[in-house]
């Protein structure tokens, strides 16, 4: 009685398995394709970062934080940037900004759309909830075995496993923002003749951009997250220098990868905060 019957046991896991099983043997080609798109994305960020100049990067970094932020956030920034090239991170920080990059770059491109869809359409958000929310409870470790599976070992995977991870936010604040737009305003719109379209591109849109943006910012703090959890699959980056100091109990490569994410992380988080408070007042 106080056990659980085992002939009501089912292993959906199992069902799962073979499904990403099935896609593998059956879609090989159109998942390699993928990953030969993706490669190529990450290998052209990286040459274009690797091209620019360190002081050039901290004088761009300078620049955007002190006309967003003002003059003390920006030298502030400057001395992040340049303290983690001290400590000899800089190579890593290009290649997690690369990996960071493309995984926002893909969440955006999929999720600010199916935002704006789940916000007019009802079924599609009751569908994308349920999903949305275990994708956001899921522990992120998991994500790595379909990546595996689909992509193999390398910076491809960790890309695919840090969209899914960091998608959720900017789905749902996108459909927050255009649901939350005044009935007013989309009834003045369209009693001046604009269509659908007109309306959402010229009035629902501009006024749901700060709340779009705070999902941008939140969808690239997520990425970030998965930084360290992404560097077990072979993702290089600062990330995997904190996996080598976790294996060799290195405590100051430990600490000085780990402040080298810490300070990629508050710039970008600052940099993306501020410019969707200035698209707030303006």
């Amino acid at each position: 009685m106080f056990e659980f019957p085992q002939i009501f046991e089912f292993k959906i896991g199992k069902v799962v398995e073979s499904f990403v099983e099935w896609l593998t043997i059956n879609y090989a080609g159109f998942f390699d394709s993928i990953k030969t798109g993706i490669l190529f994305v990450l290998l052209k960020m990286q040459m274009i970062f690797e091209w620019i100049p360190w002081f050039v990067i901290i004088g761009i970094v300078f620049l955007v934080g002190w006309k967003v932020k003002g003059l003390k956030s920006g030298i502030a920034y400057t001395i992040m940037l340049f303290l983690i090239g001290v400590m000899g991170y800089w190579d890593q920080m290009i290649m997690t900004i690369s990996i960071v990059l493309a995984a926002v770059i893909i969440s955006l491109v999929l999720g600010i759309p199916l935002g704006i869809i789940s916000a007019y359409k009802k079924r599609v958000d009751i569908i994308l909830r349920p999903m949305l929310d275990a994708m956001q409870t899921m522990p992120s470790f998991v994500y790595l075995i379909p990546a595996i599976m689909l992509f193999g070992l390398g910076m491809v995977p960790a890309v695919f496993a840090t969209t899914i991870y960091s998608l959720p936010p900017v789905i749902r604040l996108t459909t927050l923002a255009i649901n939350s737009v005044s009935k007013e305003m989309k009834e003045a719109s369209q009693s001046f003749g604009a269509t659908p379209l007109q309306t959402l591109i010229k009035v629902e849109i501009p006024q749901a951009l700060p709340t779009i943006m705070t999902g941008v910012n939140q969808t690239t703090m997520m990425a970030m997250a998965m930084v360290v959890v992404a560097s077990m699959i072979g993702s290089k980056g600062l990330g995997y220098s904190v996996l080598i100091a976790i294996n060799r109990t290195d405590i100051a490569m430990g600490f000085e990868s780990g402040l080298s994410i810490v300070f990629l992380a508050i710039i970008i988080d600052r940099l993306t905060q501020s410019i969707g408070t200035k698209y707030k007042y303006d």
